[in-house]
């Protein structure tokens, strides 16, 4: 080993050295999510999976036999299978109001016959989480989802029906995840 290489080794092992005792300090700062927190210091607190599983889903205002109304079935459907999974709910401790919106939007338009070719999808939730022993809103939030879907032509109106309604499922199957997801980080956060 020639004498300008052994400094060089000693930097890169103290280097080393010094992001191994860094990893080490920072270990202990990282809890999983869905954790059951069992061998952690809090585990005297409930797990995110329970207190999701508190969360009363009230049922989303929309006005009758909208398509609307069919999303706001769709979405609380949805969430409550999020939040429980397919499990029954424990006592209610939280409730959870949900507003909707929707909007669609063409994309690519046929320059031949001014008929939109695809278009996309948008739907809007607001919601707000309160929690029910004392009626206090602890967050309110915003969410959207945007998928697009194919118009096929005139003579394949069903087909574009079709895509249609699978736009608007898909778009509740993410806002349910967005607001899951959303709620398991505030009772993991607190914010």
């Amino acid at each position: 080993m020639s004498s300008s290489s052994a400094p060089r080794l000693v930097r890169q092992l103290a280097r080393a050295a010094f992001a191994l005792a860094l990893a080490g300090l920072t270990a202990g700062c990282f809890q999983p999510m869905y954790g059951s927190g069992a061998n952690s210091p809090t585990a005297a607190t409930p797990d995110v999976a329970d207190r999701l599983s508190s969360v009363e889903v009230e049922q989303i205002v929309a006005a009758p036999a909208t398509p609307i109304a069919r999303l706001a079935v769709e979405v609380r459907n949805n969430l409550l299978f999020n939040l429980t999974g397919g499990g029954p709910t424990t006592a209610s401790a939280y409730k959870l109001k949900i507003q909707l919106s929707s909007s669609t939007r063409q994309v690519i338009v046929d320059i031949d016959s001014a008929r939109p070719e695809i278009q996309n999808y948008g739907l809007n939730a607001t919601y707000t989480l309160i929690d029910s022993g004392t009626g206090k809103t602890l967050f309110t939030s915003y969410t959207f989802a945007r998928v697009s879907y194919n118009t096929p032509g005139q003579q394949q109106r069903f087909a574009g029906d079709r895509g249609l309604r699978d736009a608007e499922n898909r778009a509740a199957a993410v806002i349910a995840e967005n607001i899951r997801n959303r709620l398991a980080s505030y009772f993991v956060a607190g914010t």
